[in-house]
């Protein structure tokens, strides 16, 4: 019922807000009033302060000191003696203070000197543990490479069984029993040699040599054998001396 009374009388509203205003310029201006009355109670007091000073020196004669000798000594004196106090206070002052920087210089350059031992401390560890990462790191990488090398020989020693026995099974030596087709043709007083041993000659020259992989065609070379080494890219002939062959490079 109250809100539907302030909805209809608006007028209502307005008159709350402006003695809310009025009531806050009200207190607004008794606070500074009181500042105001803070002040003047201020000044009244050192008014009377002054005053009262003001009264003692007028009821005071001042004693007129006589210009002799005598005087102006002792009261050199006694400025000589103030001054010389003063000073003696301000000597002790920086006594102290050289003092207290003395002690805090020893201290700061004990600190100093504890951080450089750390220092040389840290970099004396840090060169030994690089030197031992780099020591474990070569150690482990030859100790992978010794165990490559060794698996790939025993790889290499079973291929090489593995062809020769392929090898001697199809590519046998020539029966010297069997008379030759051609009997104008004398036989060979060498000794032959299988394709087996023909094939690693060429390879050990390869490898041994290579600058110079040619090997001299002996009568202990079969010719077919080398016939068909040639016929099938397996070796090559030298280009100038027939009587000359290699194996071909297949891993360049």
């Amino acid at each position: 019922m109250s809100v539907n009374q302030q909805d209809l009388d608006p007028d209502s509203t307005t008159e709350v807000e402006d003695v809310t205003d009025a009531e806050e310029e009200l207190i607004k201006e008794c606070e500074e009033l009181w500042k105001d009355m803070e002040e003047l109670s201020l000044l009244i007091m050192q008014m009377k302060c002054l005053t009262a000073e003001l009264s003692q020196w007028q009821k005071e004669t001042p004693k007129i000191i006589p210009l002799n000798e005598e005087v102006l000594l002792t009261l050199g004196k006694e400025e000589f003696q103030k001054l010389r106090h003063d000073l003696e206070l301000v000597l002790s002052t920086i006594q102290s203070k050289n003092e207290k920087l003395k002690e805090d210089l020893e201290r700061e350059q004990q600190w100093l000197k504890e951080q450089q031992q750390l220092l040389e401390s840290l970099n004396v560890l840090h060169k030994e543990l690089k030197q031992q990462v780099v020591t474990v790191s070569e150690s482990r990488i030859f100790n992978e490479l010794k165990t490559k090398m060794h698996d790939i020989k025993e790889y290499k020693e079973k291929l090489l069984i593995t062809l020769g026995e392929f090898l001697e099974d199809h590519f046998p030596l020539p029966d010297r029993n069997v008379k030759k087709k051609k009997k104008n043709v004398q036989e060979s007083t060498a000794q032959l040699i299988t394709l087996h041993e023909m094939l690693e000659i060429l390879l050990n020259r390869l490898f041994d040599v290579p600058h110079d992989p040619y090997v001299k065609i002996s009568d202990s070379f079969w010719p077919p054998y080398i016939e068909l080494l040639l016929r099938n890219g397996i070796a090559l002939r030298h280009p100038e001396d027939p009587t000359r062959i290699r194996l071909e490079a297949y891993h360049q």
